[in-house]
């Protein structure tokens, strides 16, 4: 209710605007809990995340959360990931928050992966917390952060205790 009227102002802008033709709104088919096909109706804004508000109706029909790993297209091989069967996609999470990061480990399936397999209230609340101020920075504000050279390239293992399966 709060974010209405500043949505509003928004589609109304892009509906009027020449740089966006086919409307206000685009609608991707995504895959969420179980699953389960929806189509994700966002604002088609690109310069900053105001998207992310426009998803919020998903999180109240519980097609979405507010916290949680990357919505997929449908028949993206990274849908048959076990793990992401028992979780719905989130508006912001790990690999949102972490994508400028100086860190080795910053693939965005691990970050998602690690988020579901490790999730708490207090690691939703700190995401929550670093989302605005990544939501705010506009696409291709500055360069990706480069790796720092004398650390290697982490995988999905190397956080896991020996002998640890995320399948059992």
């Amino acid at each position: 209710m709060l974010t209405a009227p500043l949505l509003a102002a928004v589609a109304a802008t892009l509906t009027l605007s020449a740089r966006h033709p086919g409307g206000a709104f685009t609608h991707e088919r995504r895959v969420g809990l179980d699953g389960r096909v929806f189509t994700v109706h966002s604002l088609a804004t690109r310069r900053h995340r105001l998207d992310l508000l426009s998803r919020l109706p998903h999180v109240v029909r519980g097609e979405m959360s507010l916290v949680g790993p990357a919505p997929l297209a449908p028949g993206d091989p990274r849908t048959a990931a076990p793990w992401r069967q028992f979780v719905r996609p989130g508006l912001t999470g790990l690999a949102q928050v972490r994508r400028r990061s100086p860190w080795p480990w910053d693939e965005p399936a691990l970050l998602d992966q690690h988020y579901v397999e490790h999730h708490w209230i207090g690691l939703d609340l700190a995401i929550l917390v670093r989302t605005p101020a990544v939501a705010a920075a506009p696409y291709g504000a500055g360069a990706a952060a480069p790796r720092i050279p004398a650390q290697g390239h982490l995988s999905d293992t190397d956080h896991r205790p020996r002998g640890y399966s995320a399948a059992g």
